[in-house]
């Protein structure tokens, strides 16, 4: 199948016309567990063409989109091929999960296809296509943050419990890592099965050690609903056990369905819609406008700032798409996204971006995401080692 997409990519013409449309293609999780997400990712980037139009370079915009249905590697590589070999795409976007994202890499690297990562988090993802560039957040750049705050905050003991797949396993190594670092104690922590995971015994374990506070990483979506249902049955006292955790456990609809019991837990994260900047209040309308009223999440705000890069990509290269023209371009990129001041690590290739910190609040009669402290254009620490290590090679 190498051979096939290599093939397949050096026959499709190199140079297009002005008339020719700028293809897209989007393998995205469409349906079960996490169709959500990809459904907010998606009227994210559509989000951004309706305020910028889809027209860039003299070049047509059009999107792709394939259906890989959840965390499946092999289908999700599959359907990236299709896209280069049936469809001629340009590129590659999107990418809901980290299994998907690295498959996709895989076929951008061979077929030389720019490729913009529009949520995987998992910090190695962008190193599997030279091609690669994201727009979201890996979660060492916000979970080691988070990791040495909490303990300079005077925070001595926690608790992980995190989701047993990639970026599970990278949010509890940065976060346990930055705070021990910083003088914290471990002292103990839990995996959960991916896939519907009962969190009340886990929970349920976390309350018998007593712990200072507890840090949650599970994936966006359903789960952070259950799993604040689980702390509020198993009675955690936020008084006695703080509760840390990344973005997703707050996440708007988490919030709606977890009421009060939400109240008090501190996140790090990247974005919320509450944001008051004029550019995030002007993004959050036009996205309702294009969501049926919903408000954007993480998830959208991925999909947008990706449709920008690509789109100030592309005004760089005269509308050109073939792959090394792109990532010549999209290095270094700065721009001013809803989310705040952002940049494409033109060493890395990864994202750079403010990190806040958040207190669930009641706001009138809704719960929201208050920030009380941010810490400037962070960049992908994981990332930073690893170039560090190339160097002494």
């Amino acid at each position: 199948m190498k051979k096939l997409v290599i093939a397949a990519a050096l026959a499709a013409p190199l140079t297009a016309g002005a008339q020719q449309p700028v293809k897209i293609g989007m393998p995205l999780t469409l349906s079960g567990q996490f169709a959500d997400a990809a459904s907010q990712m998606l009227n994210g980037a559509k989000t951004y063409m309706k305020m910028h139009g889809d027209t860039v370079a003299g070049r047509k915009i059009e999107l792709i989109t394939k259906d890989v249905g959840g965390p499946a590697p092999d289908v999700a590589k599959r359907l990236s091929q299709e896209l280069v070999v049936r469809d001629n795409v340009d590129m590659l976007a999107g990418y809901v999960l980290t299994p998907n994202a690295m498959a996709g890499g895989d076929v951008s690297a061979e077929a030389k296809k720019f490729m913009v990562v529009m949520n995987a988090a998992t910090s190695v993802v962008i190193t599997k296509s030279p091609y690669m560039i994201r727009t979201s957040v890996t979660l060492p750049q916000v979970m080691e943050t988070f990791g040495t705050w909490a303990a300079k905050q005077g925070i001595k003991q926690s608790y992980t419990m995190v989701t047993d797949y990639g970026p599970g396993h990278d949010a509890e190594a940065a976060f346990q890592s930055a705070f021990k670092a910083a003088g914290g104690t471990i002292v103990g922590s839990v995996r959960f099965p991916v896939a519907n995971p009962d969190f009340s015994a886990f929970v349920q374990r976390a309350k018998d050690i007593a712990p200072e506070s507890i840090y949650i990483f599970i994936p966006g979506g359903a789960q952070p609903a259950a799993l604040g249902k689980a702390f509020a049955e198993r009675g955690i006292d936020k008084k006695k056990t703080r509760i840390l955790g990344s973005g997703e456990t707050t996440a708007e609809a988490a919030l709606k369905s977890m009421g009060d019991t939400a109240l008090d837990i501190i996140t790090a994260w990247h974005y919320d819609y509450t944001d008051k900047n004029p550019l995030n209040q002007k993004f959050v309308k036009e996205y309702q406008g294009v969501a049926n009223g919903r408000n954007p999440d993480f998830f959208s705000i991925g999909g947008y700032d990706g449709m920008h890069a690509i789109y100030e990509t592309l005004k760089k290269t005269n509308g050109k798409t073939d792959a090394e023209a792109m990532i010549a371009a999209a290095k270094g990129l700065k721009w001013d996204s809803p989310r705040g001041p952002m940049m494409i690590d033109p060493e890395t290739r990864d994202v750079v971006q403010n990190v806040y910190i958040r207190r669930v609040q009641k706001v009138g009669n809704e719960l929201v995401n208050v920030p009380f402290d941010t810490i400037p254009m962070v960049k992908d620490p994981a990332g930073e080692r690893r170039k560090q290590g190339a160097a002494k090679k």
